[in-house]
């Protein structure tokens, strides 16, 4: 009777195992996992795929994202990849900055201590990762409860 009990304990441990491992993370959670915060990808992020062993992925939105933080204009594409590691992502397309009249493609983006860095290849600029915390809206960014507001007002 006790190695009943104790195949049948292996094996709803066994179950359990390979059913939490089978849940898959959002593309959010995955970010946090190599370090890095949920912010630097808009709300809306539809899907990923993600090679652990190369650290290539893809992330999905459900259409092309653009916003204003700040003095900056950020876009999105539809589909946004590059290569994740511990606290870089390098090779990184489908994601630009307007800085002046031009638009620049960031192509890295590095967690460093209490920073992020951002860089377009001939520059890169800091910001505190406090920033990075909470993931902008497409269309309006951070200041979506603000427009919403002067909207319901008129």
């Amino acid at each position: 009777m006790a190695l009943r009990s104790v195949i049948f304990l292996v094996l709803i441990s066994l179950s359990a195992s390979f059913s939490s491992a089978d849940k898959k993370l959002t593309a959010y959670q995955v970010l946090q996992q190599y370090g890095f915060p949920a912010g630097i990808l808009p709300n809306g992020v539809s899907g990923y795929e993600l090679n652990r062993e190369t650290g290539e992925f893809s992330a999905y939105l459900s259409g092309t994202c653009s916003f204003a933080i700040e003095s900056y204009q950020l876009s999105y594409k539809s589909t946004i990849q590059g290569v994740i590691s511990p606290g870089k992502i390098s090779n990184l397309k489908g994601v630009s900055v307007k800085v002046l009249f031009f638009w620049l493609n960031i192509v890295e983006v590095v967690h460093d201590g209490d920073e992020m860095q951002f860089s377009v290849g001939i520059a890169s600029a800091n910001f505190p990762i406090d920033n990075f915390y909470d993931s902008p809206q497409c269309g309006c960014g951070f200041d979506c409860n603000r427009l919403n507001g002067f909207a319901a007002s008129i």
